[in-house]
């Protein structure tokens, strides 16, 4: 029997595109909590939805643990849990009702609860944990078990209804931490790492483990949602990552690592501390990280190689300067070559993150950014379109365009929420033809590639239809800029040395 189990609300077989990337992670948000709850010495146990269907597996570990107090308690680490997939949220829903059935409480943290706080609340859920929430759900249920603490009201962070109104009521904020080095290291033992080294070796050859240096980030980007950190940056000390690094290596046998921060390597003496720190512990390990193309210096990329760093995945966005400053990014597309010239000459994969669609997106702007992949070559792209989500500007911008369908049902959805310049049949088939591009020039079997990422067909083939849809699914009359010649696009083949600068 349980005090409390913990659960979350991500199932990956129930998301196309994630499915057959096969590159599952353990949910390190719910095992932070876990092992602060431990510590302060309640039982606890997880069933993570990971790789186990929620729907058929969840019954059978209440009837295990018969947990007094149930959470829902997201990754937020987890950059799909910020989207607000409906999907989740329809599994914390079945989660929440057949907790109930079986006596339990149940508390919910996470994105989409934290925003759509009333609408939980409504559905039966005891409280929300908002934002940051470790130290909140400890305070929670010591009030719930033992009697501490004072009752919620008195409790910073949380979201409940009033028992006498029905009324919304917020508790004061919670500061957010910024000792990082005073959590426990998660609570991996509490979920079976098997399961994940077998998915991980069948698809890969390898096993992959997960792992955070730092919370939030202090750009202010103005798509990207914030409702857990906000603007914040809190980083943990390099000797305490190294150390957990070592572990990973050593104790549960990884041989590649996921640092799932918002940013990794914002700042360079850090990294350099990093490096130091990993090489006096034996404990590098080859990894992957998301930071920013003007992180990306001469010196850092050399401390991150030293560190075991053997990917990035850069917010590049776009290849417009205009869609750039349009979206408060920060960046300059000059500095995205520069990045991707340091990367690779310390043997590091560099990755780009693409986004079209913003508002005010032209054809000119799209094939800047198309030109841009020309010139640069990244190793691999992650392409999507603009989506927005509640409490950024850019949402607040196209509120009054939204209509009945403001989630993407799983991450492959793709779907356009408000009134871009295309229709999705134009989006979606950008994205075929980048991805087929960028895989025919790293791939010895670009077919085998292709037919990975949904498609079947020869690059060229994917950009004729990329022009030909761009009439008919055109939403508003745009000018093209003389200076760029169809063709180009439509081929996409560079000259040796050939730099963003060149026409």
């Amino acid at each position: 029997m349980a005090d409390v189990l913990l659960t979350h609300s991500y199932h990956l077989y129930y998301d196309r595109k994630q499915t057959r990337k096969m590159q599952p992670y353990p949910p390190l948000g719910t095992l932070y909590a876990a092992a602060l709850l431990r510590n302060a010495g309640f039982s606890v146990a997880v069933f993570d939805t990971m790789l186990a269907n929620p729907e058929q597996e969840f019954q059978a570990a209440l009837d295990e643990h018969r947990p007094r107090v149930v959470v829902v308690y997201e990754d937020n680490f987890n950059f799909l849990t910020k989207m607000c997939l409906t999907r989740m949220r329809e599994v914390a829903y079945h989660i929440l009702e057949v907790s109930q059935k079986a006596g339990a409480t149940v508390l919910v943290n996470g994105s989409d609860a934290s925003d759509h706080a009333l609408q939980y609340l409504r559905k039966g859920f005891r409280c929300v944990l908002l934002g940051e929430a470790e130290w909140t759900l400890l305070e929670v249920v010591q009030h719930l078990l033992q009697g501490k603490n004072g009752g919620m009201a008195q409790t910073p962070g949380l979201a409940y209804l009033d028992d006498q109104t029905r009324e919304l009521v917020r508790t004061l904020q919670r500061p957010l931490m910024r000792d990082l080095d005073l959590l426990s290291f998660p609570a991996r033992d509490l979920i079976d790492a098997d399961r994940y080294r077998t998915a991980w070796k069948t698809a890969h050859g390898y096993f992959s483990l997960n792992i955070v240096a730092s919370r939030g980030c202090p750009y202010r980007c103005n798509w990207c949602a914030k409702p857990i950190y906000g603007d914040s940056f809190s980083v943990r000390s390099a000797w305490s990552v190294a150390e957990e690094m070592r572990r990973l290596k050593y104790d549960f046998g990884a041989e590649h690592l996921w640092f799932a921060d918002d940013i990794f390597g914002l700042r360079a003496k850090w990294v350099h501390e990093l490096a130091v720190e990993v090489e006096r512990l034996n404990a590098a390990v080859p990894f992957k990280m998301q930071s920013r193309v003007d992180l990306m210096t001469v010196d850092t990329a050399r401390a991150l190689r030293r560190a075991g760093c053997a990917e990035v995945w850069l917010g590049v966005e776009s290849g417009s300067q205009k869609i750039l400053d349009a979206m408060d990014k920060g960046t300059r597309v000059e500095q995205i070559a520069k990045a991707r010239d340091n990367l690779r000459n310390e043997g590091i994969r560099a990755c780009y993150f693409l986004q079209f669609g913003y508002q005010g997106e032209t054809w000119e702007d799209i094939q800047k950014t198309v030109k841009l992949v020309q010139a640069t070559r990244p190793d691999d792209v992650g392409v999507s379109v603009s989506y927005p989500l509640p409490g950024t500007k850019f949402f607040n911008r196209v509120q009054a365009q939204l209509g009945d369908k403001t989630n993407w049902s799983d991450s492959e959805d793709l779907s356009m929420m408000f009134q871009g310049a295309y229709t999705d049949e134009f989006y979606r088939a950008l994205h075929d033809a980048l991805h087929a591009q960028v895989d025919s020039w790293h791939s010895s079997d670009a077919q085998s590639t292709n037919k990975a990422q949904g498609t079947n067909l020869d690059p060229d083939v994917l950009w004729r239809r990329v022009v030909q849809l761009e009439k008919s699914c055109r939403r508003v009359r745009l000018t093209e800029a003389p200076s760029l010649d169809r063709q180009q696009l439509v081929r996409l083949q560079t000259s040796p040395g050939l730099t963003c600068g060149d026409d």
